[in-house]
């Protein structure tokens, strides 16, 4: 079993690296986690899922298939929702009458 000095250093080290969140600048998971490792009773699990999230583990274990990003419905939606949330990370918006007429 891990010490828990070295577990916190682990943790700290992901913390670090976990990037900052625009839309939501009170409320940070690097925060969460620095936080958590100086707690007394962090356990090699909690680590381990904090290196999973950040290393988008899961995302390459289940990966999303084609026919999921791109619904026959509605084939854009995903790509044009992944578009709006990086302009609006930059503070580019849409226009009134592109919203007004529901043109992307």
């Amino acid at each position: 079993m891990a010490t828990s000095s070295k577990l916190s250093t682990q943790l700290h080290r992901i913390a670090a690296q976990w990037p900052a969140d625009p839309f939501r600048p009170h409320i940070q998971l690097k925060s969460f986690l620095e936080a958590l490792a100086d707690h007394p009773n962090l356990t090699p699990e909690a680590v381990r899922a904090a290196e999973a999230l950040r290393s988008n583990a899961i995302q390459r274990k289940y990966p999303v298939s084609d026919k999921l990003l791109r619904p026959k419905s509605m084939p854009l939606h995903y790509a044009r929702l992944v578009e709006g949330h990086a302009k609006a990370a930059q503070g580019i918006g849409r226009p009134w009458w592109k919203i007004f007429f529901n043109i992307w």
